[in-house]
């Protein structure tokens, strides 16, 4: 699923892939498969992400909580 949201912020903002992996210390090819939905970022890419742009988390990354919570969901139910 791509993240359309992610490259927006980005452009907001006038950076490039590149500078943008620089700013949080990974790298471009991260910063574009995580744009493009094929890589979800781990927790401290993720706090990276909203330290940067200064935005929540479940705001930046709403495809990977929605499935966390909806896991928690069927959790409870389950029980």
């Amino acid at each position: 699923m791509e993240r359309k949201a992610f490259t927006q912020l980005r452009k907001k903002h006038q950076l490039t892939q590149q500078e943008l992996a620089k700013e949080l210390g990974i790298s471009t090819i991260y910063v574009r498969k995580i744009e493009k939905g094929d890589a979800d970022p781990g927790r401290d890419t993720m706090v990276k992400y909203e330290l940067f742009f200064n935005e929540d988390i479940k705001k930046l990354f709403p495809d990977i909580f929605y499935a966390i919570d909806k896991e928690k969901q069927n959790d409870k139910e389950v029980i």
